[in-house]
C-alpha cells in the first residue's frame, strides 16, 4: 500500500514535468516556424502573425494554468535564439511580457466562461476582445519599451514598432488558437460526416484563387473572400481558419518577397496592409463560422425538443386507447 502511495505522489510531478516540456517544445517550435518570414519597420524585424501566443493560450484552455511553466520556458528558448545566445537583463523583461501576456488572456477568458469549442457567437467575440487584443498590449508594450530603453530602438519608432508587435501577437491568437482548438476536439464521427467531394472543391478552389489574389499585381486579395464565406457556410469553423491559415501564409510571403499587392510599398504600408489583410480575414472567418454554428446547434436543439414532444404525445394517445371509457354513469 505505501507502494502505491508512493507511486501515485511521484506520478504527479512527472505528469507536470512531461506536459511542461512538451508545451515548451510546441512553443519553441511555433517560434521557429514564425520567424521563417519577417518584416522591418523602423529598422526593428518582427513577424507579421507570431504563432508561439496562439500556441501558448491553447495550452493554457487545454492543460490550465500550470502550463504557464512551459510556456516561459519555451519563450525563454526563443527569446535566446533571437539574442544569439547572449543573455542580457532585458532577456527576463521580454520573457516575463511574452508569458504574462497569454496567461492574462486566458484568465479572462475563463472569467467570463469562455467555451473551447466556439459554438457561440459570444466565445467568438470574447476571443477576439478578451483573448486577443488587449493581453497582447501587455507583451507588446514590454519588449518595445525594453527596446528603447536599452537603445535599440529610438524613442521615434516606439509607435510605429509597438502597433507591429501588437497586432503580430493578437494574430497568433486570432488564426492559431481558434484551428488549434478545432484539430484538438476533432473526432473520428466528425471526420466521417465531412463532405469530401465538397471538400475537395473547395481545396482545389482556394489552391488557385488565394495565390492569384495574392500574388498578383493588381490589388485583388478581395478575392480570398468568397472562398472564406464558402468554408464557413460549408465546414464552419474548421474549413475556414483552415482557409484563413492559407491565406495569411500566402499573403505574408507576396509581403516579405515584395510581390504582388505588395510590391513598391514602404516598410509601414506594408505591415499596415498585411495586418489589415490578416485581421479582416480572420474576424470574418471566426465570427461568421460561430454564427453558422450557433445558429445550427439552436436548430438542431429545436428539432430534438420536437422530437421529444411528438413520443410524449404518442405516449399519451397510446395511455388513451389502453383505458376503455367509463360506463357506470349509465
Amino acid at each position: 500500500m505505501d507502494h502505491v502511495v508512493a507511486t501515485g505522489k511521484l506520478r504527479g510531478p512527472a505528469v507536470l514535468a512531461l506536459q511542461t516540456l512538451a508545451v515548451a517544445a510546441c512553443y519553441y517550435g511555433a517560434g521557429r516556424l514564425g520567424l521563417l518570414r519577417r518584416l522591418t519597420v523602423e529598422s526593428t524585424v518582427f513577424t507579421p502573425v507570431w504563432p508561439p501566443t496562439g500556441v501558448a493560450l491553447t495550452c493554457l484552455l487545454i492543460v490550465g494554468l500550470r502550463a504557464w511553466a512551459g510556456i516561459a520556458l519555451g519563450c525563454f528558448f526563443v527569446i535566446l535564439h533571437l539574442a544569439g545566445g547572449a543573455l542580457h537583463w532585458s532577456l527576463l523583461a521580454n520573457l516575463a511580457g511574452n508569458t504574462a501576456a497569454p496567461v492574462c488572456a486566458y484568465l479572462l477568458l475563463r472569467h467570463i466562461g469562455f467555451r473551447t469549442d466556439l459554438t457561440r457567437l459570444r466565445d467568438g467575440v470574447a476571443l477576439v476582445f478578451l483573448g486577443a487584443l488587449p493581453p497582447m498590449l501587455i507583451s507588446s508594450t514590454t519588449g518595445v519599451g525594453v527596446a528603447v530603453l536599452t537603445g535599440d530602438l529610438p524613442a521615434s519608432g516606439f509607435w510605429p514598432v509597438w502597433v507591429a508587435w501588437w497586432v503580430g501577437d493578437a494574430m497568433g491568437v486570432l488564426i492559431v488558437t481558434p484551428l488549434l482548438l478545432t484539430l484538438y476536439r476533432a473526432r473520428r464521427p466528425f471526420l466521417a460526416h465531412v463532405r469530401w467531394k465538397e471538400a475537395t472543391a473547395l481545396a482545389v478552389t482556394a489552391a488557385c484563387v488565394v495565390p492569384v489574389a495574392t500574388q498578383n499585381h493588381v490589388n485583388m486579395l478581395f478575392l480570398s473572400y468568397p472562398v472564406l464565406i464558402w468554408a464557413a457556410l460549408r465546414f464552419e469553423l474548421a474549413g475556414s481558419m483552415l482557409c484563413v491559415l492559407f491565406a495569411s501564409v500566402m499573403a505574408t510571403v507576396a509581403a516579405t518577397d515584395r510581390t504582388g499587392p505588395f510590391a513598391h510599398l514602404t516598410h509601414v504600408e506594408v505591415m499596415l496592409k498585411l495586418q489589415a489583410f490578416n485581421g479582416a480575414t480572420a474576424l470574418t472567418a471566426l465570427l461568421l463560422s460561430a454564427v453558422i454554428t450557433e445558429q445550427r446547434n439552436t436548430r438542431r436543439s429545436v428539432e430534438r425538443a420536437c422530437e421529444e414532444l411528438a413520443e410524449v404525445l404518442e405516449h399519451l394517445t397510446a395511455a388513451d386507447r389502453s383505458y376503455p371509457p367509463d360506463r357506470s354513469s349509465r
